[in-house]
């Protein structure tokens, strides 16, 4: 793995700290102004700018108090000025996950380099359909 690619990684799982934690300032960092973010709730046409991905967190936190939250594998590809990663989370309460132990949350994110750092400005959550 390339030292990029583990800054990345770095910026990804604290991403998911902060998340976990309710932090939304923390959440927020390291993404761009005009990110865009399609989601598991709606809007179906997904969310776009930063005060619109800040909007759409306060019920997610509210949710999530005692869920888990926790990246459980990540791969990251970086290039020179973009980069993108991919990442399976358990994302549910303990017992969702105890009725339902294998259903991962699949996070992709796409980062571009803005002044010699790395920030998210795609960001796409989704859950595989029950079959």
């Amino acid at each position: 793995m390339s030292d990029e690619e583990q800054r990345i990684e770095q910026l990804i799982r604290s991403w998911a700290v902060a998340v976990h934690d309710g932090d939304i300032d923390a959440v927020l960092a390291q993404h761009t102004d005009d990110i865009v973010m399609f989601d598991v709730p709606p809007p179906d046409q997904g969310v776009r700018g930063i005060d619109a991905y800040r909007a759409t967190w306060p019920g997610f936190f509210e949710w999530q108090r005692g869920a888990v939250f926790d990246i459980e594998s990540l791969h990251v590809t970086a290039g020179e000025g973009v980069a993108f990663a991919h990442a399976l989370l358990p994302c549910d309460t303990p017992e969702g996950l105890t009725t339902n132990p294998d259903r991962r949350l699949r996070l992709t994110l796409g980062l571009r380099r803005e002044n010699g750092d790395w920030v998210v400005a795609h960001e796409h959550h989704s859950f595989p359909l029950d079959g």
